[in-house]
């Protein structure tokens, strides 16, 4: 293909993709499949490889682009981000009416109503409609300028169409936002991991849209609504309703609850419409923004230095109430990490009887200084989740106690260990029955020890009758007991121990794995089995010499300490080894490493192999497999799609191979 080709193939794809971006982010009434999707884009990504001078910042391969920054740059806002003033009931919305109508006397009235999103202000400036700066609303004159963040947000166009896209310079104001849904994911997902969670969607917005590394907000769900055109330079509009319309006709995505009102009436009982309506939105919101209408009255009634005059934001009553901690009790989820929990004296809270509130975390108790028998102030976050504001330490009782958090597990009595720098303890005992069930699914799993038929019907059959109490259970099982579970005949039952059975025999590597121990999985476990060779000589490694493995680490080697340093652990590696398990690698055959020293990265898809195929082979010859390429790194091998990794090896002048000359490297040597 030549260069001419390949551009006009380029802005024909690229053209395709914010098509279809549109459609699915804005409008959601997406025309075509996922995998579609994805060819269009693999296809451009490969063009943009080999034509790399083709490359445009408002291309979709460069969402996520950028470096880490230790500092986002001023940007004064050419239109002040004013604030808004606030009414609280319907007759302050009519004092908001008279006050206009002093201003402007004789003047009808129209106005527009929306949905306050409880977000991050933000202002796009585009110029001839390709997007050339997000900033944050900051002080309202001065913020913060974080475009490769918010191109990360699939909402946001890179690309104009319609009228709007032949301007020269167009500035809209929008509100950046989590939905309610994505928020709880993120937090289930910062749980597991042992993170510390938000307490809230617009704090997890807000900390998502200031990352220093846009990819780190590319991974966070965000969306936006465009409320405001505050400038577009040789348009007249007449109205703000007409700028919404023409908002989105150029691809912006706006709030479908936006109406409007001819009457102040009209605009009382849209109030109280969404606020019975609050709770079905999937987004927070904490009132509604009501607007003149005609631009002409807006231009009249001018604003002050807090606030333009032609706007008034109508907010929700507070979901907020007191009540009592009654007790604090700890609980242990399914991957181990303890949670406080604080029961309440029952409650009412927005048709809600709270009984239960989530104190997350130590540090959180320790912050608000949490005891029980306090009276709290409590609010449910996003309308949905309840949590502690602050306590009352007026009413608190005489003698009441700071909580110790325990250093044992509630559930199984082992040792519950906090790593260093993190948020949250943990049970450290493998064959917790609070997290059995879930760890036996990992055991199971076709990455660890690979135990086909093991599904989750059967576990949670196996634990619940008691017949599995730690991993080593599964060794004893026999056809006669299996055969009793529901939908586990005699020919199931058969497969399943013959499944067990060959799982014994899986290596150090897998076994590591599957055990479950925090922060080590797959390349983690082949590097511990290829260093220490057994389980009983990882079991009695210091913490100073785990740390010494290359890609272990501080914090890896804590973890791994901690494990073997409870008790209940040390107990289960005994039976394991008992019940035939094999946890030792065999002896490395002798002979010539002649990669030794030689580092390797593999990126894209190798056709005739797996990339754990590539990597073994690799580590064999005695060669290093690392993530990212460097000056360090000796080759790079290539399979399709090569990506960054491919362009980044080219610019630093890194040895390429490709699938064919990889496999004559490793025949050869």
């Amino acid at each position: 293909m030549t260069r001419a080709d390949a551009a006009k193939r380029i802005a024909a794809l690229r053209e395709q993709i914010h098509h279809h971006d549109s459609l699915y982010y804005v409008e959601a009434r997406p025309e075509i499949a996922d995998a579609e999707y994805d060819r269009l884009t693999r296809e451009l990504r490969e063009l943009e490889a080999r034509f790399p001078d083709l490359i445009t910042g408002d291309s979709p391969t460069q969402r996520v682009s950028g470096v880490p920054t230790d500092v986002f740059k001023p940007v004064e806002h050419q239109i002040a981000m004013l604030s808004l003033d606030n009414a609280t009931t319907a007759d302050d919305l009519r004092e908001f009416e008279a006050r206009i109508s002093r201003a402007l006397a004789g003047t009808r009235f129209t106005y527009v109503c929306e949905p306050k999103i409880d977000g991050l202000g933000v202002a796009l400036l585009y110029r001839r409609g390709r997007l050339a700066r997000g900033a944050t609303r900051g002080d309202g004159r001065v913020g913060e300028d974080i475009t490769p963040n918010l191109k990360t947000i699939r909402s946001i166009p890179m690309v104009l169409s319609g009228p709007l896209a032949a301007v020269d310079e167009l500035e809209v104001r929008g509100e950046v936002f989590m939905p309610r849904a994505a928020f709880a994911k993120l937090n289930r997902t910062l749980e597991e991991a042992g993170e510390t969670t938000f307490a809230n969607p617009r704090n997890a917005a807000a900390g998502a849209v200031r990352q220093k590394d846009p990819a780190v907000t590319g991974r966070r769900p965000l969306d936006i609504f465009i409320y405001h055109l505050s400038r577009a330079d040789a348009l007249a509009f007449a109205t703000h309703w007409e700028t919404l319309e023409a908002l989105r006709a150029a691809g912006f995505k706006t709030n479908p609850k936006v109406e409007r009102c001819e009457t102040l009436d009209a605009v009382i009982a849209y109030c109280e419409r969404l606020e019975h309506l609050r709770d079905d939105l999937g987004y927070d919101t904490d009132g509604v923004v009501v607007k003149v209408d005609a631009l002409e009255h807006q231009r009249r009634l001018g604003s002050t230095t807090h606030h333009p005059r032609w706007a008034i934001a109508f907010k929700f009553a507070a979901r907020q109430a007191t009540t009592v901690i009654e007790a604090i009790e700890v609980g242990v989820g399914k991957t181990g990490i303890l949670t406080p929990v604080a029961k309440l004296q029952p409650v009412e809270l927005a048709g809600v009887v709270i009984r239960n509130v989530s104190l997350h975390n130590e540090d959180e108790i320790r912050r608000k200084d949490i005891r029980v028998g306090d009276t709290v102030l409590i609010e449910r976050a996003g309308d949905v989740i309840p949590y502690v504001v602050q306590v009352v330490t007026a009413k608190r009782p005489a003698g009441a106690e700071v909580f110790r958090f325990p250093t044992r597990c509630p559930a199984c009595g082992g040792v519950a260990f906090r790593p260093e720098g993190e948020a949250y303890w943990r049970c450290m005992n493998s064959g917790c029955p609070a997290q059995l069930k879930e760890r036996l699914r990992h055991f199971g799993s076709r990455r660890a020890m690979d135990i086909e038929h093991l599904g989750e019907k059967v576990i949670e059959q196996l634990v619940d009758r008691g017949l599995v109490k730690d991993f080593s259970d599964l060794y004893t099982l026999t056809v006669d007991r299996l055969a009793d579970l529901e939908r586990l005949g005699d020919k199931s039952a058969e497969n399943l121990v013959r499944a067990i059975d060959g799982s014994r025999t899986r290596g150090l590597a897998r076994l590591l794995n599957a055990l479950g121990i925090r922060l080590v999985g797959e390349r983690v476990a082949q590097l511990l089995a290829a260093r220490f060779g057994s389980l009983e000589r990882l079991a009695q490694a210091p913490e100073a010499e785990l740390a010494e493995v290359h890609g272990v680490g501080e914090a890896i080697a804590r973890s791994v300490r901690a494990f073997f340093d409870d008790p209940t652990n040390s107990a289960l590696i005994k039976r394991l080894k008992e019940v035939g398990v094999v946890t030792a690698e065999p002896e490395a055959a002798a002979g010539p490493k002649p990669l030794a020293g030689k580092t390797f990265v593999l990126t894209g898809t190798l056709r005739t192999l797996t990339r754990d195929a590539a990597r073994e082979r690799i580590e064999r010859l005695g060669g290093r497999v690392a993530g990212a390429v460097s000056k360090k790194t000796d080759y790079v091998v290539v399979g399709e799609a090569g990506g960054k990794k491919a362009d980044h090896a080219r610019r630093l002048g890194v040895t390429m191979l490709d699938e064919s000359e990889f496999l004559a490297l490793v025949k050869q040597e």
